[in-house]
């Protein structure tokens, strides 16, 4: 199987948008911002497409295909074997970390799901409670840094996603205590993908992330058609949340690090 780059954004675009639940983070990435930190590759015609995203400590694979086009995945992996990193983290469906063992070791950090917004009318009647999530912006940075290294350290944050202007947090005495975000926003695209959700510990079960979250996709609503997010298959409570918000499973994928064995 030969192994093929694509540079073609508008074809790209269309072809991701036959399923743009699964493929929010690679919409999001045809933007202006982020398209010439891509690489694109695919093995067929019309079949599953992996992206090269080379910003970070380290690049990020992602590869995603609903289960009938597992096999051409897997096919795509074994291809791509020649061009991938030395080193890199991987989103990836199936069986394709199985294909990638071959010539990495893979450090597995669990499995996700994706989950898609499919009934928006219920975060739209999510009550706010005593929150009322309102917008952040770069002025709210140090207190925002600070709530993640509270409740959400290590995550994947950069700086830079405060300027879309999709960014909602709740405060309890002046102080900041949840937060709401996006990893990727693309009104061009019309997709959203939400990330950096954080309640303080203080105030966990209080309502204060739900409120953030259904503040959020209203807000999202507004310029986007398809809003999604990812979610550890093992966090029972924020599945419930997401659930009760009107997200629906689309997908689970492995999350690892892979580096090469030689």
């Amino acid at each position: 199987m030969t192994l093929r780059s694509l540079h073609d954004r508008t074809a790209l675009a269309d072809r991701f948008g036959r399923d743009p639940a699964m493929h929010l983070m690679e919409l999001g990435d045809l933007d202006d911002l982020l398209w010439p930190h891509t690489s694109w590759y695919t093995a067929t015609d019309d079949g599953p497409v992996a992206l090269l995203y080379a910003v970070g400590d380290i690049p990020t694979v992602l590869a995603f295909s609903r289960p009938g086009d597992a096999a051409a995945l897997e096919e795509l992996a074994e291809a791509l074997l020649p061009v991938l990193p030395r080193r890199f983290f991987g989103h990836l469906t199936g069986a394709v970390d199985k294909v990638l063992e071959s010539a990495y070791a893979v450090q597995r950090h669990g499995t996700l799901l994706r989950m898609a917004l499919t009934d928006p009318g219920l975060a739209a009647a999510h009550p706010d409670g005593p929150w009322r999530p309102a917008p952040l912006d770069r002025t709210d940075l140090p207190e925002l840094l600070e709530l993640f290294e509270r409740a959400y350290p290590g995550n994947w944050f950069d700086h830079r996603m405060l300027d879309t202007g999709q960014y909602v947090g709740a405060r309890r005495d002046g102080r900041l205590v949840a937060v709401a975000g996006v990893h990727v926003y693309s009104p061009a695209y019309r997709v959203a993908a939400i990330g950096n959700v954080a309640t303080d510990p203080e105030v966990r079960g209080q309502g204060a992330g739900g409120a953030c979250v259904a503040a959020l996709c209203r807000q999202l609503s507004r310029t986007t058609d398809h809003i999604g997010l990812n979610v550890r298959a093992d966090n029972a409570t924020a599945i419930g949340l997401y659930r009760r918000l009107g997200f629906t499973e689309v997908t689970e994928f492995t999350e690892a690090t892979y580096t090469a064995l030689a």
